[in-house]
């Protein structure tokens, strides 16, 4: 199979912040030609972005390029407009109505260009919330997610941008789809992607238990495993989840840690005994663990074959000796100029992973080359520069 499946698909993304990026990235690392349209002279806000929200731009827009134009202006119009009747797909996650009164919503698009799959990453999809604003704070508030992931009484978001990572991906999911449907009917169609509708899926497997069990799922710091060992222990250096999920896995780490007491406790039979018993086998367990050090407890657990995980932070994967050997860390150089490495998609075709062909574009760096694929002249291009309809 080839690493670039949806090479020759064209992609135009009117686009910022998180999840629609994302979902033009999936596109792109795939091999799409994905255009990011950007509003002359200053670009995307998201390249601005301080604090938590300054690695949004870098992280999502490799593989792609740059268009910075005015729309505002009659010439940057006609730009974009020729360049929409060349596309496949248009994917945007602006404001209910935004696209539309710029003329380039569904509708008026279809009509341009009956082939087109037109994407919308939305906050919620059509009905009583349609036209609120969302972010992923709030439906993770609003969805359940933040209850499960704080203490009773403080819901906490996740310690990610995990609805708009997976509300772009669902949207990529959406738009393949319609792709392929468009070989059967030769028209394309309207994705759309919600941000709230996506966490609702991230609590499915909670609202599921209460069907099954009649009982409410209680946030997950407060519940206690329904595992034997599930946790995580401090060690002479640092802290290690370790897991026991099986009978066969609790017997191999009783035998290989010592713990005969519990390897032979007739009251330790089964599963649902060791899960009763954990407020006296948990403390017994850490106990013998704490003596390690987090290199001698990996390299044991490893050889054992059972679940574990150092607590690692975010900036020591940049070190991982696994992503690095493996194809899993892309690296690029931004457009600052700074050298990086950064995630690739999680996914190889043929054993392959999917490859770096452009890195993250500086703000209209692709421009001249865009308008000369539309067939515009230089003296064309020189004159919307001039004009300031391109940059």
């Amino acid at each position: 199979m080839s690493s670039q499946p949806l090479a020759g698909i064209k992609v135009v993304e009117f686009v910022h912040m998180v999840m629609g990026p994302t979902c033009g990235l999936v596109l792109a690392d795939l091999g799409a030609d994905v255009v990011k349209v950007e509003p002359a002279p200053a670009g995307d806000n998201t390249r601005r972005l301080p604090g938590s929200g300054a690695g949004f731009y870098v992280m999502a827009n490799r593989n792609k390029r740059s268009l910075a134009v005015d729309l505002k202006s009659l010439e940057g119009k006609a730009l974009v407009q020729r360049l929409l009747a060349t596309a496949d797909v248009v994917v945007e996650n602006f404001r209910p109505g935004a696209m539309d009164r710029l003329g380039f919503g569904y509708e008026e698009l279809s009509k341009l260009n009956p082939r087109l799959v037109y994407c919308s990453c939305k906050g919620f999809l059509p009905g009583p919330y349609d036209n609120r604003t969302a972010l992923d704070e709030v439906v993770q508030m609003m969805g359940g997610l933040a209850y499960m992931t704080g203490p009773p009484g403080r819901p906490l978001r996740a310690g990610s941008s995990v609805n708009d990572i997976m509300g772009g991906m669902f949207g990529a999911i959406g738009i393949l789809a319609a792709l392929n449907e468009r070989h059967r009917t030769g028209k394309g169609t309207l994705v759309q992607s919600g941000l709230f509708e996506n966490n609702t899926m991230l609590v499915a497997q909670h609202m599921a238990q209460y069907v099954v069990t009649g009982k409410e799922a209680a946030p997950m710091p407060n519940r206690a495993s329904v595992w034997p060992i599930y946790d995580t222990f401090d060690v002479a250096d640092g802290q290690i989840f370790v897991g026991a999920v099986t009978d066969t896995q609790w017997n191999v780490f009783c035998a290989a840690f010592g713990l005969d007491d519990l390897l032979n406790d007739p009251e330790l039979t089964t599963q649902h005994q060791r899960h009763e018993a954990r407020p006296r086998t948990i403390p017994r367990i850490a106990e013998v663990l704490r003596g390690y050090t987090r290199a001698d407890l990996m390299a044991k657990m490893e050889e054992l074959g059972l679940p574990f995980a150092p607590i690692s932070r975010p900036i020591e994967l940049f070190d991982d000796p696994h992503l690095n050997a493996s194809g899993g860390l892309l690296a690029m150089t931004l457009p600052d100029g700074k050298q990086t490495k950064l995630p690739a998609l999680p996914i190889s075709l043929d054993g392959e992973r999917l490859k770096l062909r452009r890195n993250p574009p500086k703000t209209g760096e692709h421009d001249d080359e865009i308008a000369r694929e539309l067939g515009f002249s230089e003296a064309e291009i020189a004159k919307m520069r001039t004009s300031g309809a391109i940059v």
